[in-house]
């Protein structure tokens, strides 16, 4: 379980041939009873590894879509605490590795030794942070290695290069590079320079580099995928399950386990 468990399946991967993509899903937008079954969903059309978003009131990160999710998820009472009871009831129901993301306050109000302890009882694989800096990460680090789960680094283009190159060393399951400069959002275009950006993160790290941020079409994954090992997305998962469209996000999904390493 845990970190092993991701960074076997991505592996696995990989060494198929294939390039990995990562849904982004925000957890209790529909109802937290549904959850399980999106997970399923994604699942069963061979997703790598899921996302899964905890609603906060203040997703600094995240884009209008995504905000949108969230907002529709507390309205229906989603926390920490509920979501992290439902992953530990349906654990032996899933193979494939659940990540979450979620910002440092609630961990903070949940204390971070329980919300270890708690993701580690959920079969939690990995947790992302993406509002708790490099220097501070020491808050919650050391309680998430205790239980060999993975901690999942960011990495922006903004960020200088010494700081890129301990990112990536830190990193654990997969380094998150962030593939825009600012929140969250589907997007028609990335900026050209991210080519450059992810083959650099693949010569500082033998981890497998995913792309998340912007990217919404098969076109952006296989472009943002020849650089590096697959991609996350979200925003277009995000609004695609809120209006019911399963069949599109199968076929994006298709379109970017396609593209060969």
């Amino acid at each position: 379980m845990g970190k092993v468990k991701l960074e076997k399946a991505l592996q696995e991967r990989l060494s198929a041939g294939e390039k990995i993509f990562s849904p982004f899903i925000m957890a209790g937008d529909g109802g937290l009873d549904i959850l399980p079954d999106r997970i399923k969903f994604f699942e069963e059309n061979d997703a790598a590894v899921i996302e899964l978003g905890i609603p906060f009131s203040d997703p600094v990160a995240d884009g209008p879509t995504i905000q949108a999710a969230g907002s529709r998820a507390l309205a229906n009472g989603t926390t920490l605490a509920k979501v992290l009871d439902i992953l530990e009831v349906t654990k032996l129901e899933r193979a494939i590795p659940v990540v979450i993301m979620t910002y440092i306050n609630p961990i903070i109000a949940f204390g971070v030794e329980m919300f270890a302890k708690m993701c580690a009882k959920a079969g939690v694989d990995g947790v992302i942070i993406p509002d708790l800096p490099m220097e501070e990460e020491r808050l919650v680090a050391e309680a998430l290695s205790r239980r060999d789960i993975a901690f999942v680094r960011l990495a922006a283009m903004t960020s200088p290069q010494e700081r890129l190159q301990e990112l990536a060393k830190r990193t654990e399951g997969f380094l998150y590079a962030v593939a825009v400069t600012g929140t969250t959002g589907a997007r028609r275009e990335h900026d050209a320079y991210v080519s450059t950006f992810l083959q650099e993160l693949k010569t500082y790290t033998e981890t497998p580099v995913l792309a998340g941020f912007g990217v919404s079409t098969g076109e952006q994954a296989r472009a943002l995928s020849e650089y590096g090992d697959g991609v996350i997305v979200g925003s277009k998962v995000v609004q695609l399950l809120h209006e019911g469209n399963l069949a599109e996000i199968s076929q994006l999904i298709a379109e970017s386990r396609s593209l060969k390493v």
